[in-house]
């Protein structure tokens, strides 16, 4: 059932934001004024910085509304912040399918699909806790401190998804390097689009190289499929290698620190090893990552919890902010629970867009978890957690550096 619905048009209650709310004052919740937001204007007018007009949809149901209908449409939004999109902006690369409406998005995700089952996962899994396993003992030797995002929560997906992908970790500094600077807000726009050549001609070469000599993995199965053009086959590489280590890494590093700054919770889960699980659903609820959430532009008329949206304009569904929403989940979502019974969130996103890679996702954020708890039973901060130093200026939210010691 839509929110999207015929309704008499509220008046603004305020000015247009100028931006989005960015400014924490803790690092594990989002911008205060979102709770505002919530309560008194959950879809709000706000102006980009070239002066366009446009909306934030603050509440969980609006967003879920936002990311399931057809009337928004995915295909002109953009993957950086800063202003609205446009109709003569550039087409998105060849296989850039979160990019992509029905019906293009669906070929591309009825190929994808296959290639993510909760089966294949689970027999991922051996793997995944192997690769888990060497990186604590090399982090191990080390003695600490080290930083735990070099040592560990970098490595952990970075190995997974070239497993998965046939990508050679050995090429990891410079491919980790260029999606650092296409996912960093102050990449210059000539930072980024050399960023984003250099990845899209690294994984073309790959694949020219699967076409000359077939291999088992994701991309040489793509190849084979003989569906996907070269072009298509290079926008799909790069996007699921930008996505298959950055978000990861940076939920298994925050993650820590929360749990670290946490002591009860992590207590709770050191005591109940059970409780895993949905301890990872409810981190993945609490620190929303993808902090500016997600853009959609109208295609028609339409109306959203009693606000007129205009065809074209530009809607901002903040994840973050409806996964905090005490509407939807109303055992005080703005506490972390780890035993939390259920706990439903968008951190994946909702609806057809939806992240096709969650199931990986999951079994690495517990893989790692429970195992450097149990490895490292006095884990904890090296620095002052004033001292860390967090991503604030990216589009993915984490730590740079989470200096730990035991």
């Amino acid at each position: 059932m839509t929110n999207a619905q015929p309704a008499k048009t509220q008046p603004a209650k305020t000015q247009p934001l100028k931006t989005q709310p960015t400014v924490r004052s803790c690092p594990f919740d989002p911008p205060e004024e979102y709770r505002t937001l919530r309560e008194q204007e959950p879809v709000a007018p706000m102006t980009f910085p070239d002066g366009a007009a446009g909306w934030l949809v603050t509440r969980y149901d609006d967003v879920r509304t936002v990311l399931s209908d057809p009337r928004f449409s995915a295909k002109r939004s953009v993957l950086r912040p800063g202003g609205p999109e446009r109709e003569d902006a550039p087409a998105p690369p060849p296989g850039m399918f979160i990019m992509m409406d029905a019906p293009e998005h669906t070929r591309f995700r009825r190929l994808l699909t296959g290639q993510f089952t909760v089966r294949r996962m689970r027999q991922l899994t051996p793997v995944v806790e192997k690769i888990v396993a060497e990186q604590l003992d090399a982090m191990a030797a080390a003695e600490g401190p080290v930083d735990l995002v070099q040592a560990f929560a970098l490595p952990v997906p970075s190995l997974v998804i070239c497993e998965l992908l046939g990508v050679p970790y050995a090429d990891r500094e410079e491919f980790q390097r260029n999606s650092a600077t296409i996912v960093r807000l102050n990449s210059s726009p000539e930072e980024f689009q050399q960023a984003q050549q250099a990845m899209r001609g690294y994984i073309h070469q790959l694949v020219l190289a699967k076409r000359d000599d077939p291999t088992d993995d994701i991309l040489g199965e793509l190849v084979r499929s003989g569906e996907l053009t070269d072009e298509e086959l290079t926008g799909v590489g790069v996007l699921l290698l930008i996505a298959g280590h950055e978000t990861t890494a940076n939920m298994i590093a925050l993650s820590t620190m929360c749990l670290l700054q946490n002591p009860g919770q992590l207590a709770a889960l050191r005591a109940d090893p059970s409780l895993m699980d949905g301890a990872v659903e409810e981190l993945l609820r609490y620190l929303t990552i993808v902090q500016f959430g997600v853009r959609r532009t109208a295609l028609e008329d339409l109306e959203l919890n009693g606000r007129q949206i205009k065809e074209g304009s530009t809607v901002v569904a903040s994840l973050a902010s409806g996964n905090r929403d005490a509407a939807h989940l109303a055992d005080d979502p703005e506490l972390l629970d780890v035993a939390r019974a259920h706990s439903p969130h968008l951190a994946f996103g909702y609806g057809i867009h939806q992240c096709l890679g969650q199931q990986l996702a999951r079994a690495e954020i517990k893989a790692a978890l429970s195992a450097l708890l149990d490895r490292f039973p006095t884990l904890r901060l090296a620095v002052p957690v004033e001292q860390v130093p967090m991503r604030d200026d990216m589009l993915v939210y984490g730590v740079h550096e989470l200096p730990v010691t035991w």
